[in-house]
Formats: C-alpha cells, sequence, structure tokens
C-alpha cells in the first residue's frame, strides 16, 4: 500500500486510492478553468444584448481571472493554514450561486461582478488543487506525472469551455454559459468530500491576514487599470489604479519582509527556480487566455462564424494540450524544465506567428485550427516544468504559496495578459475606425455620436449600420478591417512577449543538472532551518 501521512512536514509517496484522488482534484481544477473562459464565445452576444462598450466586454472576459488572480495568494496561505480540503470544498459550493449571478445578470456592472465572484470562488479551490497533489505525492516520477496530468487536463477545460458555451448558445440565452461549471462542481463537491484526505503537511503558523489584503488590492488595481488604459476618456483613471497597485505593492513587500510569517515568503520567491518559472508560466497560459478572447471575437465577428462553429474551432488546442501532456512529464525527466519551458513557449510564440500572418477576412479554417492546434501543444508542454518547479523549490508546508503562485502565474498572466491585449485591441479598433472615418468621402456627415458609437466597439458598429441601412456594408466591412488591425496588435504584442519569457528562461534558469543541484541545495536548506526551529 503507497504510504500516507497526515502530520505536518511528513514525507508521503501516494495517498490511498491514488486514481480516484487524482482524478477529483483534477475535476476541481477542471471546474476552476472552465468558468475562465466560457464568457469568450458569449461576447458578441452580451455586448448586444446589454449594449456593453469594448472595456465591458473585457472586463466581463476577465472578470472570472481577475477574481482568481486577486484571492489566489491569501486563499492558498488560509489553505495551508486552516486547511486545504475545506477550502476546496467552500470553492465548489461558492461556484454554484457565483454562476446563477452571472447567468441571470441584468446589466454589464453585475455580471462584471458576477464574474468576479466566480473567480473568488475558484481560488478557494483551485490553488488548493495543486497544493493538495504536491502534499499527497512525494518527489520523484509520480508527482511530475500527476501534475503534468493535472497541467494538461485542467488547462484543457480552458480550451472546453468555448465549445460547451457555443453549443449552448444555439439554443439557449446568453446566460447559460455560465451554468456550465453548476453540475461538475456539484460532482467535485461529493467526491472531495468522500474520497480526498484532510490535513496532510498543513502548516501551523498563524496567517497574515493583512499581508493578503494588501495582495488582493494591489493585484485588482493592476489588472483593472491594464483593463481600462485604452477605454475613452478612462486613463487618468486607469494611471491612478495602476500608481495604487504600485504603492500598495511596495506596501506589500515591506510588510512580507517584516512580519516573522509572510504570506508570500520572499526568501523562497528569490529562489531562481521559483521566480523564472512563475514569469514564464506567466506568459505562457496567459498568452493561451489572451488567444481564446482575441480569437473568439475575430471568428464571430470578422469570418462570421456561428457560435458553435466558434466554440468548435479552438478544439485543436485542447487536444494537443492534453495529448502532449505525458509528453511534457518525459520531457521533464529527461530533459530538465529548462530545456521543455524553452520548447513549449517557442511552439506560443510560432502560434501567435500564425495568427498574424494568416489570419484574415476570409481566412480557410487549416489557418485557425493550425494556429490553435500549435498554441496547445506549447502551452501543454511549458506548464508542467513551470509548475513542478515552483512546487519543488520550497518546503511542503508552504506548498499552499508554491501552488498559489502557480495559479497566480496562470491567472494574473491570465488577467493581465488578456486585459494587455484587450487594449490593444481597443486601441487598435478605434484608431483605425477613427482612420477610415476620417479617410470617407462622407467624413462631413459623420456626427460626433455616430463617430463615437462606431469606435466602441465592433457591436456598436453593427447596431449602427442597422440605423443607415444605406451605408450598412461599407460600415460592417470597415468594423471588421479595424477589429482585424486591433487583432494584430494583440498578436504583435503577444509574439514579444513570448520572446522575452525564452530570453529569461534561456539565461536565467539552469539546465538539467544545474537544476537537481538546486532543489538538493533547497532541500538541505529547508531541512537545516527547520531543525533549527524545532531546536528552539
Amino acid at each position: 500500500m503507497a504510504s500516507h501521512g497526515t502530520a505536518a512536514g511528513q514525507t508521503v509517496q501516494a495517498p490511498r486510492r491514488a486514481g480516484i484522488v487524482l482524478a477529483t482534484l483534477i475535476l476541481g481544477a477542471l471546474v476552476a478553468n472552465l468558468n475562465l473562459s466560457v464568457a469568450n464565445v458569449a461576447l458578441p452576444a452580451i455586448g448586444t444584448a446589454l449594449d456593453a462598450s469594448q472595456t465591458e466586454v473585457n472586463l466581463i472576459a476577465i472578470g472570472c481571472t481577475l477574481g482568481l488572480a486577486m484571492s489566489v495568494l491569501y486563499l492558498g496561505a488560509l489553505g495551508d493554514r486552516y486547511g486545504r480540503k475545506l477550502m476546496l470544498l467552500l470553492g465548489m459550493a461558492l461556484t454554484v450561486p457565483a454562476s446563477a449571478v452571472s447567468a441571470w445578470a441584468p446589466d454589464g456592472i453585475i455580471l462584471i461582478g458576477g464574474r468576479i465572484f466566480t473567480g473568488v470562488a475558484a481560488g478557494l479551490a483551485y490553488p488548493t488543487t495543486l497544493a493538495l497533489i504536491t502534499a499527497l505525492w512525494g518527489p520523484g516520477k509520480a508527482r511530475v506525472k500527476a501534475i503534468a496530468l493535472w497541467s494538461g487536463i485542467g488547462g484543457g477545460g480552458a480550451v472546453l469551455g468555448p465549445v460547451i458555451a457555443g453549443a449552448l448558445l444555439e439554443w439557449f440565452w446568453w446566460g447559460s454559459v455560465f451554468l456550465i461549471a453548476v453540475l461538475p462542481a456539484m460532482i467535485a463537491f461529493l467526491l472531495v468530500w468522500k474520497f480526498v484526505p484532510a490535513h496532510v503537511n498543513e502548516s501551523t503558523d498563524p496567517v497574515d491576514n493583512l499581508g493578503g489584503i494588501l495582495s488582493v488590492v494591489m493585484i485588482a488595481a493592476l489588472v483593472l487599470g491594464l483593463s481600462t488604459i485604452a477605454a475613452p476618456g478612462q486613463l487618468p483613471f486607469s494611471l491612478l489604479l495602476m500608481g495604487l497597485s504600485l504603492i500598495v505593492g511596495a506596501a506589500f513587500i515591506l510588510r512580507q519582509k517584516r512580519v516573522s510569517n509572510p504570506i508570500y515568503d520572499l526568501h523562497y520567491a528569490s529562489r531562481r527556480l521559483f521566480w523564472v518559472a512563475a514569469i514564464s508560466g506567466m506568459i505562457v497560459f496567459g498568452s493561451l487566455m489572451g488567444s481564446l478572447f482575441v480569437g473568439q471575437q475575430f471568428m464571430q465577428d470578422v469570418l462570421a462564424y456561428p457560435t458553435f462553429a466558434a466554440g468548435l474551432a479552438i478544439l485543436p488546442s485542447a487536444f494537443t494540450m492534453i495529448a502532449v501532456s505525458p509528453l511534457s512529464a518525459r520531457m521533464i525527466t529527461s530533459l530538465g524544465s529548462r530545456d521543455t519551458l524553452l520548447i513549449g513557449t517557442g511552439l506560443v510564440v510560432v502560434a501567435f506567428v500564425i495568427m498574424l500572418v494568416l489570419w484574415r477576412e476570409g481566412s480557410p479554417y487549416w489557418q485557425i485550427g493550425l494556429a490553435y492546434a500549435v498554441l496547445g501543444a506549447g502551452v501543454g508542454i511549458g506548464l508542467a516544468p513551470a509548475s513542478r518547479a515552483l512546487t519543488s523549490s520550497v518546503p511542503v508546508d508552504r506548498v499552499g504559496m508554491a501552488s498559489a503562485t502557480s495559479d497566480l502565474q496562470r491567472d494574473l498572466g491570465g488577467s493581465t495578459m488578456q486585459a494587455l491585449l484587450g487594449s490593444l485591441l481597443t486601441a487598435g479598433y478605434a484608431a483605425t475606425m477613427a482612420m477610415q472615418i476620417g479617410n470617407s468621402p462622407d467624413a462631413s456627415q459623420v456626427t460626433d455620436s455616430t463617430q463615437a458609437a462606431l469606435q466602441k466597439s465592433f457591436t456598436t458598429a453593427q447596431s449602427v449600420s442597422e440605423q443607415y441601412p444605406e451605408y450598412a456594408s461599407e460600415i460592417v466591412e470597415a468594423a471588421r478591417q479595424s477589429f482585424l488591425s486591433g487583432a494584430n496588435w494583440a498578436h504583435a504584442a503577444a509574439i514579444v512577449a513570448g520572446l522575452v519569457a525564452m530570453v529569461i528562461v534561456r539565461f536565467a534558469y539552469p539546465g538539467k543538472q544545474g537544476e537537481i543541484n538546486l532543489l538538493t541545495e533547497y532541500a538541505q536548506e529547508d531541512a537545516a532551518a527547520t531543525a533549527k526551529g524545532g531546536s528552539g
């Protein structure tokens, strides 16, 4: 029988009923990832139904990742202290009312709030899933394989969400997409209650609640600032938010340096295996979320795909992401994390090059499917070594911090990349539309209010075209060209981000033997610190 411990600091190899426990934890991660992306395919319908601006659409799209990103550090620390199983159960339970608020939201503001609530529910659950895998499976190939499966299948949920959402939108209203995770959450709640062990390698240290609150404000202000920077007239507010994020971030760092039990231990975070993996993981997963956000609107607005077809179009990324998960585990073992990260991130860059070069009006599906297949392979290969490096470079009783950082890298990466790409999409769309209006022979007849509506979003431009049927085809064509221009801005930015990540990994992360040596050094240092604390 596989060994299984419950005392803090005790080494374990695998839990009892390891297969069903892992499946349960992956299902919990899947619930969170489904909720991250289900809004993307419904964005055009939501924009029309709620008369939402492009900025509101951006916030609806990132609401769940924002809620998750701003809460994972604090909630991960609470799970370390008060029980990871309890946090996972709460997360699955709160997913139900959070989904209902989103599904029946009467306007864009309440929908944004519902999506953030859903993200906080995911923040209770998602860091816990990886923390439990690391606490329940001892170091070695079994843990690497478990993390690779968790990463690939859980991440695949972010892709499967739009597929299911697209099918629902063929028959039901836009709010139905936010109910997709309700049944899986209920099933996961029962399975967690029955099969997941409680109180494994948890901490008895008090939680730094002030530090947790500062982390929430810091991340929320940053993401909201990035999301609104391109909105008309919102630049001062956006800069104010990002300035607030910097000030609160400085206070957070000072707090973590001075408090005896930091919520985010800067000693561990400064380790090379930790911070390099965190940055690369943010960009890799953020690229996936950003591509789904821009791509769904591109397919529906520019290529005129029905919602179900737009959802199906991204399936190649789910297939390749899940298919390469076992390969990623073998690559980590044979090549080391650095080379595996480089290969994964390189494929992500190639995918965005395909989007930038080939995606145009009238693009055949093979160009869409190829980009998503390459992207899925890159994310599937790149996420597992990043997650493994984070969780392996800290002691097991602080694995909640590492898993929260792993989730933060995904969710902060997802929300910031989505916010950044969304802002570039908005700015590129507005700039190109303004240029086309100015070049039109009828420019003098376009009123300020009409021009503002045309520049607001593709959806509002379509509404204007219905008011002026004699110019409808010209308006829609101009909107398509403007959207495509904004999408190209976003894709180019994603390429630059991926190349930056590759440079950092190549020169700051050690090769296979260097990684092994560092992990050994970290383990000895942590063991000495534990012995010193125990003897004191």
